[in-house]
């Protein structure tokens, strides 16, 4: 039977949630880069720097990246396996996806690039020592199914770290409202064209799982160790996991 979940604040069926989410990632692709920098004045440099250093990675792993959008992490990461890793990019969107790996090319990194759905990951068990996900997670459908695709792909004693939006300080929680829901719609129609999108933006962080329960999900999924890092007084969240 048909089931509904949420985009943003609206309910919309399962089945057409990716597509409701692609055109979004279609409208904003090609100012991508310059609405992060603008929306969050440049901290989200800073948080995926946060993100590297955590995944620890060692020259020689294997690294996947979900939800790779411009591919700021998958870059970093390659950087830190050397020649001899490799760091895989994914994403739903082909657009997001085109952009991750012309701006791999520009930087003289060959990456691999997969158009997926991260609920079906197209790799064998055991296939990477680490899988990042930034700013992806609240997109899927279902998170729960992305996770276990995740700890699928991943060798026992592999990391995950899923960098997301989460929830911030109470005493701030007004003020981030207004911003979210006033300037970030206003950047999105003058910069990218699209309040819309934006405003979807705002939304779906508050329906995105909060720091203790997407924990809890990532220890159902199949991870263990799991460590949460609020960054921005929980305006962003980093989880690290162990694959059991």
């Amino acid at each position: 039977m048909p089931r509904d979940t949420d985009f943003g604040f609206e309910q919309v069926r399962e089945q057409d949630k990716a597509h409701r989410v692609a055109a979004v990632f279609d409208q904003v692709a090609g100012r991508y880069d310059l609405m992060n920098d603008l929306m969050s004045f440049g901290l989200h440099r800073l948080w995926k720097a946060f993100v590297v250093a955590s995944a620890r990675v060692a020259p020689g792993e294997q690294v996947l990246d979900v939800a790779t959008g411009t591919g700021d992490l998958a870059r970093a990461l390659a950087r830190r396996v050397g020649p001899r890793g490799r760091v895989c990019m994914t994403d739903i969107n082909g657009a997001m996806l085109a952009r991750g790996r012309a701006r791999a090319n520009d930087a003289g990194l060959l990456l691999p690039a997969v158009q997926c759905d991260a609920e079906r990951l197209p790799f064998p068990d055991a296939s990477f020592d680490c899988v990042t996900v930034g700013f992806g997670l609240r997109n899927m459908t279902h998170k729960d199914l992305a996770l276990r695709e995740m700890a699928r792909v991943l060798r026992r004693g592999g990391r995950v770290l899923v960098l997301e939006f989460s929830k911030v300080r109470r005493t701030l929680a007004p003020l981030y409202d207004a911003y979210s829901f006033k300037v970030l719609p206003w950047l999105g129609a003058r910069i990218a064209g699209d309040a819309a999108a934006y405003r979807y933006l705002a939304e779906s962080i508050r329906r995105h799982p909060d720091q203790a329960a997407l924990a809890e999900m990532m220890r159902g999924a199949g991870f263990a160790q799991v460590d949460v890092f609020n960054l921005a007084a929980g305006v962003v969240a980093v989880h690290r996991g162990v694959r059991l």
